[in-house]
This record gives C-alpha cells, sequence and structure tokens, in this order.
C-alpha cells in the first residue's frame, strides 16, 4: 500500500460526508432542531478535519502516478487545483461550524449570521468538492471525462500560489513567524484547558476556560493556513519524510478531542474546586500527547528528510 491508495480511500469520506452535513443542516433548519444542528456541525467539523490529510496524501499520489503511461498531466492539474480550490471552503466551512458548536454551548445557539454562512460554506464546499471528485476519477478513467482536456482553462490555484511564495523573499520567514505565533496560542490554549481538566488550577471552573477556546482555533487556523503554504510551496520536500504524515494524523486526532471538550456536558460541568470526570480527564491527557507528537515530528522533519 502507498499514498495512492490511501488517498483512494480517504477522498470518499470528505465527499460523502460534506453532503450528509449538508442534508441534516438542511433538515435542521427546516425542523428547527438545535440536537440535529450540532449533530450537522460536528459531521462538518470532522470532514474539514479528515481533509487536511485527504489533500495532502493527493499530493503524495501525484508523485506516484505522474509518470505511469496512460495518466494525462493535464487531467492531473485539473484535479488538483479544484481539490486545492475546494480544500480552503471546506476549510472555512469547517471552522465556522466549530464556531457554532462553541456558540451553542456559550450562549445556547449560535447567531443567525452563523448558520447562514455555514448553510452558503456548505453548498458551495459539496459543488467544489463533488468537481474535484469527477475530476479526480477522470486521471485513470478517461471513459468518465466529459470533456476535452487540451481545450479546458483553469485556474492553476496551486502554480500561482508556488509563484507568490517563490517570487517574494518575505513570504517564508513571515509564514514561519505567523506559524509560530499560531502554535503559542493553541498550546497556551491547550495547556490550561487540559491541565484544568487533569486536575491542576482546580479553583478555575472549566466554563470560564471555555471562552479561551476560540483563541485556540485562531492559533490551529494560522498554523494550518501558513503551514499549507509551506506545503504548497515545497509539496515534494515534506511527501517524502515519513515524520510528515505522523504529524498530520496528530493534528486530527488532537482535532477530534477538541470537539468533546466543545461540545460534551462532562467538562463543561467542571465548576471550582471540582474534580474532573475520569473520561474528561483520558481525553486532556490523549489532547496533550496529540499536540505534543504533533510538534515533536514537525520539528524532526529537517532532520529526516
Amino acid at each position: 500500500m502507498n499514498y495512492a491508495h490511501i488517498h483512494i480511500v480517504l477522498n470518499h469520506f470528505p465527499t460523502i460526508g460534506t453532503v450528509i452535513g449538508l442534508g441534516l443542516f438542511i433538515a435542521a433548519l427546516a425542523k428547527k432542531s438545535d440536537d440535529l444542528k450540532k449533530s450537522s456541525l460536528v459531521v462538518l467539523v470532522l470532514m474539514a478535519l479528515l481533509g487536511i490529510p485527504t489533500y495532502l496524501t493527493g499530493s503524495a499520489a501525484q508523485g506516484i502516478i505522474q509518470n505511469d503511461a496512460g495518466v494525462s498531466p493535464t487531467a492531473i492539474e485539473l484535479h488538483q487545483n479544484a481539490a486545492m480550490l475546494a480544500f480552503i471552503f471546506l476549510g472555512f466551512t469547517g471552522t465556522l461550524a466549530w464556531l457554532g458548536l462553541w456558540q451553542f454551548r456559550r450562549f445556547s445557539r449560535p447567531p443567525a449570521w452563523n448558520l447562514t454562512a455555514v448553510l452558503l460554506l456548505t453548498i458551495a464546499t459539496v459543488g467544489l468538492m463533488l468537481r474535484a471528485g469527477t475530476l479526480g476519477g477522470g486521471i485513470n478513467h478517461p471513459e468518465i471525462r466529459t470533456e476535452e482536456l487540451a481545450e479546458v482553462e483553469d485556474i492553476g490555484w496551486r502554480a500561482t500560489a508556488q509563484s507568490f511564495i517563490f517570487d517574494h523573499s518575505w513570504t517564508w520567514p513571515a509564514g514561519e513567524t505567523i506559524h509560530f505565533i499560531g502554535l503559542s496560542l493553541l498550546f497556551g490554549v491547550a495547556i490550561m484547558v487540559n491541565l484544568r481538566i487533569m486536575g491542576l488550577i482546580k479553583g478555575v471552573p472549566f466554563p470560564a476556560l471555555h471562552r479561551l477556546l476560540p483563541v485556540g482555533i485562531l492559533g490551529f487556523f494560522l498554523c494550518l493556513t501558513t503551514g499549507m503554504m509551506f506545503f504548497v510551496g515545497n509539496a515534494e520536500r515534506y511527501v517524502a519524510v515519513p515524520t510528515f504524515f505522523a504529524k498530520i494524523a496528530f493534528i486530527v486526532l488532537a482535532g477530534v478531542n477538541l470537539i468533546y471538550f466543545t461540545t460534551f456536558d462532562q467538562p463543561w460541568k467542571t465548576g471550582a474546586g471540582d474534580d474532573a470526570p475520569v473520561t474528561a480527564k483520558v481525553v486532556a491527557v490523549s489532547t496533550l500527547v496529540f499536540l505534543v507528537g504533533a510538534l515533536y515530528f514537525g520539528r524532526m522533519i529537517p532532520f529526516l528528510e
């Protein structure tokens, strides 16, 4: 098995899952069901997290099949451009969906603008992902192509991004600076929240720390944005290092754990002086392990490439 196999398996989840999330969300709005809204938002956040390894393994798969006979480089590039645009929209959709979950817990319900933005972004994301999936299927299946590749004009999102990164000397050091600011925000909030659940600083109730979660998400968003900039600028370097995909796996697992602290009642009911339930402590310990693992394997990339 190689990354091409993994990509073929993974790409079904964010595509089909986002369609399911959209269906649930529309049903929730129609029935005015808060529980269904929460469920649909959770699905959209999970699909956004799965979109990260899906997109990254796609770049690794390109290096495996691009020299195969019968594979069209134009078809690969069209799929790559469509996938990058779909991934960007999926990321914004997942971020706003998580914000909606946080607002449900904090204020009982998210504002109308959040629900409207999630709905419109999800509709656009579904369309973009279906197009990316169709173009991806056409790479090895010319019989399902609906247009002549030679006649297709498409915006080279990845090539444009690469040109911008390499044509401006300030982009890489600026990206590194923003990346480490994001890490500081993410780890600062994560350490406070998880140490509180583990039994330290028991004088602070969890709902007080819950207010800091958007700051941690901001840090995560900064890390993800700048990290994708690094990846797009030099994908061949990263996909060749096994620790890179270990880092991505830890990031996704930490993101899944974040949903627990955002939506579940157990940590929320932990007041000042209270001892958190065992389940919450297990999640807190594993979250710190995942974050440290992501930091460690990311830092090891320059030494193992």
